[in-house]
């Protein structure tokens, strides 16, 4: 039996400063030219990495590194220009040698992360032409991503194609649609479908969730609800960023004490666990396993949230003792998705960047400026 919640103090430490952080990131996953690699992965890049790393640029305030990272994503993922394009998800290395587009699907987390980097770069960088390329991105997105559901409502599909193969039966994924994210979105452009997702998001959370976990992948057939989604009602790799995104969310946030509401299962799951689940099954409620590093991190936010002190203190002393002082990143080796678990909790918790009420990024750069 584990006993997390016992009555210690937390410790007083930490891991690495965000800025460090970020600066051991950029030199080894990174390329001069704006590519992110995935090295466990055979060198590919992926629009979510891309993605992630235009907001992390943002973050710290680096606008040469932005536009490095903007360039090669529209002259690669996008055919030269997200105006015009979705971005394709992979890029690398074929069977015949040759580098290119592997997958030419669409991730919508990505092209959502997208848009409101490019929003949120426009408007603190007065830059209007990224406020424009995000706007067209952003609009784009809900022609060929979003979908109006019987029974639901607008909702937001993983990508252009696969996911609504049947007319009747739609696959969705809830860490695809971070809320900060969605409601900034809305702000933007409230004649979208923005508003109306967000407002929808709680009620979504607790009709996946009856066990309050969130699986990876779910299906819904209209008519009869929600069901297992061929990859199962498991919930790792993908729901994980669920609880993140929840716990980095602004609390005024209409949607979001719902949302946390709805997650009650990892909640207490840690009243009697030291580290996060490598899997929990939404429909069971049965857990299994102990998630990677990049878990720990990500949960950070959710338990801050619920100010679960000593369980936060857990987690940052896993950090501590994972973090590899010769390379100043997380594990060894160092696996590009933990890393960027990390940077978002890290950066939250260290304050170099903050969600407003309404989604608006705020970085500590500009909170320094005011």
């Amino acid at each position: 039996m584990t006993f997390a919640a016992c009555s210690a103090a937390p410790l007083s430490v930490a891991p690495s400063p965000w800025p460090i952080f970020w600066q051991h990131y950029t030199a080894r996953f990174i390329s001069p030219q704006g590519r992110v690699i995935d090295y466990e992965e055979g060198g590919v890049t992926t629009s979510e990495a891309q993605s992630y790393a235009l907001f992390f640029a943002l973050v710290a305030n680096d606008k040469t590194l932005f536009s490095q990272l903007l360039d090669w994503t529209q002259n690669n993922l996008a055919q030269g220009s997200l105006a015009e394009h979705l971005p394709a998800w992979q890029w690398g290395k074929s069977k015949n040698g040759n580098w290119g587009v592997l997958e030419k699907n669409s991730a919508s987390d990505a092209d959502l992360w997208m848009a409101y980097t490019l929003i949120q770069a426009g408007r603190l960088w007065h830059e209007p032409r990224y406020t424009a390329l995000g706007d067209l991105l952003a609009r784009r997105i809900a022609m060929r991503e979003v979908v109006t559901v019987p029974g639901i409502g607008v909702m937001l599909l993983p990508g252009k194609e696969g996911f609504h193969k049947n007319p009747d039966i739609y696959i969705f994924n809830l860490s695809y649609l971070p809320l900060p994210v969605v409601d900034a979105l809305g702000k933007e452009m409230p004649e979208g479908p923005w508003q109306e997702i967000a407002r929808n998001l709680p009620t979504l959370m607790r009709d996946v969730a009856p066990k309050g976990f969130v699986p990876d992948w779910v299906s819904y057939t209209v008519g009869k609800g929600f069901g297992a989604a061929p990859e199962s009602t498991a919930g790792s790799y993908n729901a994980i960023r669920v609880y993140l995104w929840a716990g980095m969310t602004n609390p005024e946030s209409p949607s979001s004490a719902g949302i946390i509401g709805a997650l009650w299962g990892m909640r207490d799951y840690f009243f009697t666990h030291i580290l996060p689940p490598l899997m929990a099954d939404a429909a069971s409620g049965n857990v299994s396993g102990v998630g990677p590093v990049g878990f720990s991190a990500a949960v950070i936010p959710y338990l801050e949230r619920l100010g679960m002190k000593t369980q936060v203190a857990n987690q940052t002393l896993r950090l501590t003792a994972d973090l590899d002082p010769k390379t100043g990143l997380y594990g060894n080796p160092p696996r590009y998705y933990d890393q960027n678990l990390i940077l978002f909790a890290i950066g939250w918790k260290d304050g170099a960047f903050r969600f407003a009420s309404d989604g608006d990024l705020e970085p500590r750069w500009q909170q320094a400026k005011n």
